[in-house]
């Protein structure tokens, strides 16, 4: 049976602007990613600047400048696989309350409950990426690649065997 021309025209209509949407939604993902990965650059370097003005460096900066590291490497990560890496959020939450309660500790010298609760939640986020990773080991998402090209879990990187 044959389709009369007014539909074969809907379908190549239809076939372009599904075509070009992809396009600008992929369009759109690239800069989005190049954005946030050169803001990370931005305020991780003026960060490190401003340490190197005051002429110490305090755990306090010294851990922003691994949360600045973290986000950089989930931005590369998220461009080279197209996969949001989970366990980097809950890193950057582990480390942002690290940085917390040894700021709290230092500046008001006294533990309380407080430093309790973020301890808790601590523990609570490192079983978090426990569960994690033993599901993604588990219960991968996707086929593993073929032998001579396969993405570890940890580096996210090609290895050869």
């Amino acid at each position: 049976m044959k389709k009369n021309p007014a539909d074969q025209l809907r379908a190549r209509i239809h076939e372009h602007a599904e075509s070009i949407g992809n396009l600008l939604v992929e369009a759109f993902h690239y800069l989005a990613l190049f954005a946030i990965g050169a803001i990370t650059v931005w305020a991780g370097g003026m960060t490190a600047l401003e340490i190197f003005a005051k002429g110490k460096a305090s755990i306090d900066d010294i851990l922003l400048l691994f949360i600045y590291l973290e986000l950089g490497a989930m931005v590369g990560i998220y461009f080279k696989t197209n996969h949001m890496p989970v366990r980097f959020l809950i890193y950057v939450a582990i480390t942002a309350l690290t940085r917390l309660m040894i700021a709290d500790i230092s500046h008001h010298n006294d533990p309380n409950m407080g430093v309790v609760y973020i301890s808790g939640a601590i523990l609570l986020l490192a079983i978090a990426v426990l569960v994690v990773r033993y599901a993604s080991a588990r219960f991968p998402a996707t086929e593993k690649q073929s032998k001579s090209h396969r993405i570890t879990d940890e580096s996210h990187e090609g290895i050869e065997p």
